[in-house]
């Protein structure tokens, strides 16, 4: 099993605290998946994390606490929908 999906399976607990659409703290933060300005995506505790805006900037990325301090316009956050499981039969039709 990979190291983020055993972070993933371990329990801890994640929030995410927006300042004035200006700072954005999150915790629960396993790895930072892409970052530019203008988005970011980041693998958390509950799933993947997208956040959009403007002139966004890591103020503070500490891997070992799981936070993550973001500065900018923050437009919008959105959590990725979690893939639902295949459902497997015993008995298969032929």
């Amino acid at each position: 099993m990979e190291k983020r999906e055993k972070d993933l399976m371990r329990p801890a607990a994640h929030s995410v605290l927006i300042e004035g659409r200006r700072k954005m703290r999150i915790t629960g933060v396993v790895d930072v998946e892409s970052f530019q300005d203008d988005e970011m995506t980041v693998l958390t505790q509950a799933g993947a994390l997208t956040v959009w805006g403007e002139n966004l900037k890591l103020g503070k990325l500490n891997p070992e606490d799981g936070q993550v301090l973001l500065e900018g316009e923050i437009a919008s956050i959105e959590y990725e929908q979690a893939e639902p499981e295949r459902r497997r039969f015993f008995f298969r039709r032929k």
